[in-house]
């Protein structure tokens, strides 16, 4: 039966999409198949920067260590930035230009002023070794890439056509003066005129995701699927907030949100960094994730909203000096990116009694909408990602035909959404196995929806392993693995983590003869080859002389294996 706040939460969006409301939906066609769309909302990025940042041109924005700039300001940085793109770089509309960078208030304003010149923004993975960041390039075809120090050293000596563009992460008009160039007037601007040739079906972002089969493939959007999954999660904080406001709560503070996942993870792009343009959100940014630090900033700015990997809120929650600091601001800690251990959702409101633990579930080809598990449903059912995300979200359990299963039956969760992805660049067979006929996208997720409709995730069709938010193919690091000489045979699978979600291990077996190398070898030679962040760690790496067990088909049993060394480290 559907919960009290379940019956509350869609009245208020019944409310909220009625014809001449914001988030009102009409239907439009994506691959032949009807789908709502929102009837009022900007046709792009530049637009939708151009209209919110204006709305909000006075209200601080962004607190990057002691730099903070409003809105406008940032605004005006961007215009600047997509004028030197253009100018000095020659950047035409649909060119793919990469970022490859920490976080900081250059890489956000980065991102607007390749959007407001008409470029292709395209999210490298700050993480990856300079080979993957190659790789990374070349297959975006992109023409120039904005790289901070951290990244460019990386890249040297890589084979990639991009030009590399130095950008530094001190005050926007020094760290970004490679791409800036103030117009002269603004109505003539590059920014400005952009407006005016940009169309909801123009190239708008790539981001890259780990497949099954190995290597990152690039999933392109265009503007129309990256707004609507923006504006789908501005239609679920109007929603919040309504519930709020009728609950007697006051909601008249300035939004404010941490950002303490990568910007270059779809988490970190849409529902927290694009998202904050519309409902006036500021974000302070943090460098890299520490416990204390995060406590420190979310009580010196009184942020509300925190979103990050479960390790994250969980190693707040449990953080011996945590009592030092006043965090009743904030009022929503989610997550997202991997499982959250069920005893964090308890262990969490019990240590920020006034707000409540919040789970999503959305993938970088959705754009990051899916489903959301709210508040007091979280803590009823605390296993389930949620319902659908409305107003946009269809969720279907498909078997392998595409036909619909029934209700509590497991098959591939499936998501239809204007807000989904169009493709894999350059990669038509992966693009046409991601979708049914009738347009749902294929997550690679099995799992089933209970008789309330709540999702339930239960296991994983494709070989990935989720380590705090970020996705490793194991036929990646087995790949790797198997660039050693020595190696006769191997398998990498992921062992549950209290942290992390998941960790990846592996076992390997040496050729006859061959008896040098043990798991620190091993260890050290995946770390010259893929990102640390992929690498087993020594006591996760094991040696056996006997040949992997088979399954019928003579693949590896991964399962079995999977299995046994997660029995051994939990009895360890």
């Amino acid at each position: 039966m559907p919960t009290q706040l379940d019956t509350a939460l869609e009245a208020i969006m019944v409310e909220m999409t009625k014809e001449g409301q914001p988030f009102h939906t009409t239907p439009t066609t994506i691959g032949g198949v009807e789908m709502p769309a929102f009837t009022v909302a900007p046709p792009t990025l530049a637009h939708y920067f151009a209209h919110f940042c204006n709305e909000h041109k006075d209200v601080p924005f962004i607190v990057d260590g002691d730099l903070r700039m409003t809105f406008g300001e940032t605004y005006a940085a961007a215009m600047s930035v997509a004028e030197g793109l253009v100018t000095k770089h020659g950047v035409e509309k649909g060119d793919r230009v990469g970022i490859a960078a920490r976080n900081s208030a250059n890489w956000m304003i980065a991102y607007m002023g390749i959007a407001m010149a008409g470029g292709c923004v395209t999210l490298l993975n700050g993480f990856w070794s300079g080979d993957e960041l190659a790789y990374g390039i070349r297959l975006a075809e992109c023409k120039i890439v904005l790289a901070d120090a951290g990244r460019a050293k990386r890249l040297e000596g890589t084979e990639h056509s991009a030009k590399l563009v130095m950008i530094e992460h001190s005050a926007p008009h020094e760290g970004l003066s490679n791409v800036w160039a103030a117009p002269a007037d603004q109505a003539s601007s590059v920014a400005m005129t952009m407006l005016g040739q940009l169309g909801p079906d123009d190239l708008s972002t790539i981001l890259y995701t780990s497949g099954s089969t190995g290597q990152s493939k690039g999933a392109y959007s265009d503007h129309r699927g990256v707004v609507a999954g923006v504006m789908n999660y501005v239609a679920q904080s109007a929603m919040a907030k309504v519930l709020l406001e009728s609950q007697g709560q006051d909601v008249s503070a300035q939004p404010c949100a941490l950002v303490a996942v990568p910007l270059f993870h779809v988490t970190g792009e849409v529902p927290l960094f694009l998202q904050s343009y519309a409902i006036a959100r500021k974000l302070v940014l943090m460098p890299k994730w520490d416990g204390l630090e995060a406590l420190r900033l979310m009580d010196a700015e009184k942020v509300t909203y925190f979103v990050g990997v479960p390790l994250m809120s969980y190693e707040m929650a449990t953080h011996p000096e945590r009592a030092k600091f006043d965090l009743s601001a904030c009022k929503s800690f989610a997550a997202g990116g991997a499982p959250r251990p069920l005893e964090h959702v308890t262990k969490i409101k019990e240590a920020f009694p006034g707000g409540f633990p919040l789970l999503g579930y959305g993938l970088t080809e959705t754009n990051a909408v899916g489903c959301g598990n709210f508040n007091e449903n979280y803590l009823a059912k605390p296993g389930s990602t949620g319902k659908g995300s409305k107003p946009l979200v269809e969720i279907a359990i498909l078997d392998d035909d595409g036909n619909h299963m029934a209700q509590g039956d497991v098959g591939e969760v499936c998501i239809r959404s204007v807000a989904n992805f169009r493709g894999y660049w350059n990669n038509e067979d992966a693009t046409r196995d991601a979708f049914t006929d009738d347009q749902f996208f294929r997550t690679g997720d099995l799992g089933y929806l209970d008789e309330d409709e709540y999702l339930y995730i239960v296991d994983r069709k494709k070989d990935i392993i989720i380590r705090g938010g970020e996705n490793i193919s194991c036929i990646e690091v087995e790949d790797a693995v198997y660039a050693h000489d020595d190696v006769a045979e191997c398998s990498v699978f992921g062992l549950p983590d209290d942290r992390m979600g998941e960790v990846p291990a592996t076992i390997f077996r040496l050729k006859e003869g061959r008896d040098a190398m043990d798991a620190a070898g091993l260890r050290e030679f995946l770390l010259s080859r893929i990102a640390p962040f992929k690498v087993p760690l020594e006591q996760h790496i094991w040696v056996t002389d006997e040949v992997l067990p088979r399954l019928g088909t003579q693949k590896i049993d991964k399962k079995s294996l999977r299995a046994k060394y997660t029995e051994l480290v939990a009895s360890a």
